[in-house]
This record gives structure tokens, C-alpha cells and sequence, in this order.
């Protein structure tokens, strides 16, 4: 793959595009067939509830995969990305109702740096509430 942004069309407050993903518990299961993880509190909502969770949430690591999706989508190849981590701060929950879930996520350049890396700076809500803190992912353009 290529690059499709070139370091020298960008600058700080470039904004990437904004992008919803939904999440029913359907994805959850195919989630947890891709990943491994079984973990009952992303599928089986009387044992999330059990455990003090107002309901089945979402695998962190789907959750941040989605994000990373708004970076790699606006680069153009995956491969361009050098860093990228984030703090859960919220889950998010999918309810069994037929609609689930959306994960909203928008990101900006927030620094150019050396090498034509730029740090891109990720949102990310369900519901209204942040579910990523600190969601960054330096990227090395063209």
C-alpha cells in the first residue's frame, strides 16, 4: 500500500474524517472467534451483570482497533502507522435490543514531527461518553 497524505499537506488542527462504527452483540461474537477472547462479560449479559456491569460491553482492544481505523483509513496504508496507544477510561455497552451500540471517533493532527511523522490525536464516544483517554497515534506520511 501507499501513503495517500504527504507530510507537507498537513498541519496542526488538520482534521481527519469523523467515522461511526456500530456494534451489535453479533460483532461482539465475531470479535471474540477472531481474538480468542471468550471472556463472558462481552457476551452473556446475566454474568456481566453479575459482576457489577450495567450490561455487555465491548472487548477493549475491538474498541481500540475502531479507532485506529479513522488513522489508517485517512494515511492510506496501516503499515504508516509507528505508535499508537490509548486508556480505557469507559466501556462500551452493547445492549441486546437489535441496534447495539455506535463508537463514535474523530482525530486531528495535534504535532508535526521529525522524519514526516505527525501525531494524530483520536476522540472516541459511545452514548456520549469518552471511552478512550489519551488516544494517540504518530504516523509517518509521505
Amino acid at each position: 500500500m501507499t501513503v495517500a497524505v504527504r507530510f507537507d499537506e498537513v498541519q496542526v488542527g488538520t482534521e481527519l474524517p469523523a467515522r461511526s462504527f456500530p456494534v451489535t452483540r453479533a460483532t461482539l461474537v465475531q470479535y471474540a472467534g477472531a481474538s480468542g477472547d471468550f471472556n463472558p462479560i462481552h457476551w452473556n449479559e446475566k454474568f456481566a451483570v453479575e459482576v457489577g456491569l450495567p450490561d455487555v460491553i465491548a472487548h477493549g482492544m475491538f474498541t481500540m482497533a475502531e479507532a485506529a481505523r479513522v488513522v489508517t483509513d485517512w494515511v492510506g496504508d496501516p503499515a504508516a502507522v509507528v505508535e499508537y496507544g490509548v486508556r480505557f477510561t469507559k466501556p462500551v455497552i452493547v445492549p441486546n435490543d437489535g441496534v447495539g451500540a455506535v463508537i463514535e471517533v474523530s482525530g486531528k493532527v495535534a504535532a508535526l514531527l521529525d522524519d514526516n511523522r505527525v501525531r494524530v490525536d483520536l476522540v472516541a464516544t459511545s452514548e456520549g461518553q469518552k471511552v478512550l483517554g489519551m488516544a494517540r497515534a504518530v504516523v509517518r506520511l509521505g
